[in-house]
């Protein structure tokens, strides 16, 4: 039973990895690599490894394919025209890595299996989300608590960064752009002024500043 359940995953995520490389849209790609990863996922199953399998769905297939999608949306990839091919060996080269890597397989399906030193039970309990589990909060609950404590450290520097990425400095004259600034933000050399500034152009601002034509500015 597990033999024929490996062999209809392992053709899933072969079947799915061709077609992540056949396609030209790179989202339907995308897409052909969840399948990969979701197949994989499976395989980690049959073999007793359940923590595997559901780190390869959650993390794979899924937060790291979401970021992937999100970018392909976002840059608005379009489908890639075929050309004429530059390199006509690889063809050939790919032909024989592929026919390398069916032999390896075919090798240890066959005469692995068939050897008598093979094991036919499970031999450790790595897999098992118990022992990993047992293993974090025991001997390496120090690594694992310190690699909770850095998270938490790139949280805080990412919203902090993200807060200062939207102020401006403090020796800013003049600002382009559709701004609602206040007057010393503007003209650091002004007394504390807190009235509107309103401007769509640099010209607009230097001009409610009295600032126009001060050539300074423009080298700035």
């Amino acid at each position: 039973m597990l033999a024929l359940l490996f062999i209809l995953f392992a053709g899933m995520a072969v079947g799915c990895a061709v077609s992540m490389v056949a396609q030209r849209n790179p989202l339907y790609s995308a897409i052909s690599l969840i399948g990969v990863f979701i197949s994989l996922a499976c395989l980690y199953v049959t073999l007793a490894a359940p923590f595997i399998a559901a780190v390869q769905v959650i993390v794979y297939a899924g937060a790291i394919m979401v970021l992937v999608v999100f970018v392909i949306m976002l840059l608005n990839v379009e489908e890639e025209e075929r050309g004429p091919l530059r390199l006509r060996s690889l063809v050939p080269i790919a032909v024989g890595l592929a026919a390398v890597l069916f032999a390896e397989a075919a090798f240890i399906i066959f005469f692995v299996q068939a050897s008598p030193a093979t094991p036919t039970r499970n031999i450790s309990d790595v897999g098992l989300t118990s022992s990993i589990g047992a293993g974090l909060f025991t001997t390496y609950l120090l690594p694992f608590e310190i690699t909770s404590i850095l998270l938490l450290m790139a949280i805080v520097g990412a919203i902090t960064l993200a807060r200062r990425g939207g102020l401006l400095r403090a020796d800013v004259a003049v600002v382009p752009g559709t701004q609602v600034l206040a007057r010393d933000v503007l003209d650091p050399f002004v007394p504390p002024d807190t009235r509107p500034i309103v401007a769509h152009t640099t010209e607009e601002v230097e001009e409610q500043l009295g600032l126009k034509g001060v050539p300074h500015l423009r080298d700035e």
